[in-house]
This record gives structure tokens, C-alpha cells and sequence, in this order.
């Protein structure tokens, strides 16, 4: 499989214990991998480990076939401005207006002019359906909303890697299949690859060409919706399927 992201034999240990002990995953392009799991077990790690936000402790972390953490310093911030992440909490500027905080890395991280900034900034108003919403500041609008602008701005220097740490989190039904459905729009238009973390099965499975689970310092690949509902390891199947009893009792999924 050709390979656009992956880790290779990846430890990562934070000082109590490897939270995640030689995993490999693989990324192709133009795939979307989502990763589920009990909470605080390391799925946001991998997405910050893809990232270069964190370096692990042993292994290597490829983008495009490079060891990220072995190029300097220039190399590789030039390979992070081709990732977009949306922050779990959407990590939206208070202060600017909704506009602004979409303009605010192309005004950080380009040259563009003020006049094609703008026409970048409405473009992606547009393309996430809040562009009546441009002068308004994120505490003006609702949480469906500010997810919509964490997106906008995350794809905002077109990146061809995108992750999405929880994209959905604390959103009714219809509004999280709205995310998740222009996640998948964006997703073909800007024809990108896409890891994706979530604890909402059903967007899962909407969202994902393959599923992997983070559980006991592992990265369990079940595959396709079929695949992961047919899968025997009990963790998955207990977890997927919301059962109290089981070998992931007492965690907090």
C-alpha cells in the first residue's frame, strides 16, 4: 500500500508506562482512517504523533515517506503546513471574528495579499454554509457553528492532510451527520486524507474507509463497517456495541 502517513514500531511514554507500545499504522492517500477507543487512551496521541505536535519516545513517524522528526527544522514545518487539524475543543480565537479566524493562518503562513485573503476567507464561509455569520465572534455563534468554522479554518491553507479530533463531540444526531457529510464533501473536493477521531459509531461508519481501535497501548485495524462488526477481539466487540460487561469494564469509554 502506498503510504502517505504512517508510524513504524511508534512507543510513546509520558513517564508511568508506555500509553502506546510499538504500533504501526499506515495511511494511503486520499484515505480516511478514524480512530475509536476508550477515552484517555491515546487517540488524540496518534493524531498529534501524525501531526509532529508530539515526538515519540521510539519509532519513526513518516509523512510522505520522510522520518519527520530526522529533517530540519525548515523541511519539516514546511511538510506540517501541508496538514490542517481540527482541535478538539475547535481552539477558535476569541477575540477575532469568524472571518478573521479563518483569514488568521493565511495572514500567518502565506504571502497572499489582503484582497485574495478575503476572497479565500469567503470561499470557505461558503463552502461550510455560515458565510451570514462572517462579523459574528465564536461565543455569538452555536457549537453546530463553531465546528463548521474549526473546519473552515483548518482547511484553510488547503491542506492535503487533514485530522479531526472529535468532530462531532457534544452535537445532537442530525447536526453531527451534517459535520460528518461536509467533512466527506470537503474531503472530495480538496481530494485529502483524512484521520479522524470519534467515539460516535454511527459516524464511524459513515465517515470511515477503515476503522482502528486504541485500546491496552495497541492499534487494533478492524477494517471497513463490516469488517469491525464482525470482528472477534472482545474489546471491540464490546466496545462498538456499548456493553457494560466485558474486558474493557471499568474504563472510561
Amino acid at each position: 500500500m502506498q503510504q502517505q502517513l504512517a508510524l513504524q514500531d511508534v512507543t510513546i511514554d509520558f513517564g508511568d508506562g508506555p500509553l502506546l507500545k510499538n504500533v504501526n499504522l499506515a495511511v494511503a492517500p486520499g484515505e480516511s482512517v478514524v480512530l475509536i477507543g476508550p477515552s484517555g487512551l491515546g487517540k488524540s496521541v496518534v493524531l498529534k504523533l501524525f501531526a509532529g505536535l508530539l515526538k515519540p519516545t521510539s519509532g519513526k513517524v513518516l509523512v510522505e515517506g520522510k522520518d519527520l522528526h530526522a529533517l530540519p527544522a525548515h523541511e519539516q514545518s514546511a511538510l506540517q503546513l501541508r496538514m490542517g487539524m481540527l482541535f478538539q475543543k475547535n481552539a477558535l480565537f476569541d477575540s477575532l471574528s469568524v472571518g478573521e479566524n479563518i483569514a488568521f493562518p493565511m495572514r500567518e503562513k502565506t504571502s497572499l495579499d489582503e484582497t485574495e485573503i478575503q476572497r479565500q476567507v469567503d470561499f470557505f464561509l461558503e463552502a461550510v454554509g455560515i458565510a451570514y455569520a462572517a462579523a459574528l465572534f465564536p461565543d455569538e455563534i452555536s457549537g453546530g457553528m463553531q465546528k463548521r468554522l474549526g473546519i473552515a479554518r483548518a482547511l484553510a491553507l488547503r491542506p492535503q492532510i487533514v485530522f479531526y479530533d472529535d468532530p462531532t463531540a457534544g452535537l445532537d444526531p442530525i447536526t453531527s451527520r451534517r459535520i460528518i457529510e461536509l467533512i466527506q464533501k470537503l474531503r472530495e473536493e480538496q481530494n485529502s486524507t483524512i484521520v479522524t477521531v470519534t467515539n460516535d459509531m454511527a459516524r464511524a461508519y459513515q465517515l470511515a474507509d477503515r476503522i482502528v481501535m486504541v485500546a491496552d497501548g495497541e492499534l487494533i485495524i478492524t477494517g471497513g463497517k463490516a469488517q469491525t462488526l464482525a470482528n472477534k477481539d472482545p474489546r471491540v466487540s464490546q466496545f462498538i456495541r456499548g456493553k457494560l460487561d466485558g474486558p474493557l469494564t471499568g474504563r472510561h469509554a
